[in-house]
């Protein structure tokens, strides 16, 4: 079975990894031309949007799904019209624009720091005096690792602010004193089967995600569970989500989802049972779940910007090094570590090894 994907970075690049132990081939639709998916993949180098490439992944394969959230919606919709694409099209449409995303937190009664519609300055002046300041002013689409946002603090300029966001529709979201900021991966298949992974606690430098953690038996886990699960049957969802909190003492805050496998979730490919791009095409096709336990403690550390010195990385005892083929630049997440030991302790020591190495 041939499964497409829309996009062909290092998400795509995993899933086909993970898809070729059980039977499936993989083409993927990337206008780059260096896609780091490519080497494991037939490549259809063309625009998301362009109707013959579309036409060409429909006919050459038996399921859709894709790897990030900017796909054209209208890719989606036409892709649909001859086969199935998972996620759902309502999952895309909603995790794309940040106000359709608050909304539906909203309402399904899950928690978020306070926000307000923004369409001008006139309308970011009023939801100045609604959210307060600091507070952080967002694109409605098409931002992400810290892309198309702009604090703004007690005495800044909201003209300068609004300018700086290329003055497009956006949200503005207040500040939240959190304790920690956690993730969790959900998965739902086509019968309806859920499954969870444990939480992630999750460090972000720079609006880049650093460091993730794989929480075991955390105090959270239910409620996140709850926020996963109401989000998942209210999008008939299929495939992985991944849902983003801050904790604020007992509360968990939605920040933002994603309709796909997530950063987040990469500690599942040695620290689970079964990795969440295994189960995203398990989910996607109908298969039964894998498990999701985790596998000792477990931990995941992104390698950005600069290549590191691969041989001290690889001589450290449990640690597992996935390069992903793409030219270094700043800000560009280029690979990452999995640890895996078989203590608390052990997985804080071995951290401590690999980011001494990445200083």
């Amino acid at each position: 079975m041939k499964i497409g994907i829309l996009g062909g970075g290092q998400l795509a690049r995993m899933l086909a990894l993970a898809g070729y132990p059980l039977g499936l081939d993989f083409v993927v639709l990337e206008p780059a031309p260096d896609a780091c998916a490519a080497p494991l993949a037939e490549h259809i180098q063309a625009a998301y949007d362009d109707e013959a490439a579309l036409e060409q992944l429909a006919q050459t394969t038996e399921r859709v799904t894709y790897e990030f959230e900017s796909v054209p919606a209208s890719a989606v919709e036409q892709l649909n019209e001859s086969l199935s694409v998972y996620p759902p099209a309502n999952a895309l449409s909603t995790a794309r624009d940040r106000n359709n995303e608050k909304n539906l937190f909203r309402e399904l009664g899950i928690e978020t720091a306070p926000f307000a519609e923004v369409h001008d300055l006139a309308g970011l002046e009023q939801a100045v005096s609604k959210v307060g300041l600091p507070a952080i002013l967002k694109t409605r689409t098409l931002g992400y690792d810290g892309k198309g946002q702009q604090v703004i603090r007690p005495g800044d300029d909201l003209e300068v602010a609004w300018r700086s966001i290329g003055r497009v529709p956006a949200i503005l979201e207040g500040f939240v004193a959190f304790d920690r900021e956690v993730s969790i991966i959900a998965v739902r298949s086509l019968s309806g089967e859920l499954a969870f992974y444990p939480l992630a606690e999750n460090v972000h430098q720079e609006g880049i995600l650093r460091v993730s953690t794989c929480l075991r038996q955390d105090s959270h886990q239910t409620l996140a569970e709850d926020y996963a699960r109401r989000v998942l049957e209210k999008l008939d969802y299929v495939g992985v989500l991944a849902l983003e909190f801050f904790q604020v003492g007992e509360h968990l805050l939605a920040n933002e989802m994603a309709p796909r496998v997530h950063n987040s979730g990469h500690w599942t490919l040695e620290g689970a049972e079964t990795s969440q791009f295994e189960n995203h095409l398990r989910a996607i096709l109908g298969l039964p779940l894998g498990s999701t336990a985790p596998l000792g403690h477990a931990a995941m550390v992104n390698l950005i910007g600069d290549m590191p010195e691969t041989r001290s990385l690889l001589a450290l005892k449990n640690a597992h090094l996935h390069l992903y083929g793409k030219a270094p630049r700043p800000g560009r997440k280029i690979g990452h570590v999995t640890l895996r030991e078989v203590s608390a302790d052990e997985l804080s020591a071995g951290l401590s090894r690999v980011h001494k190495i990445l200083e």
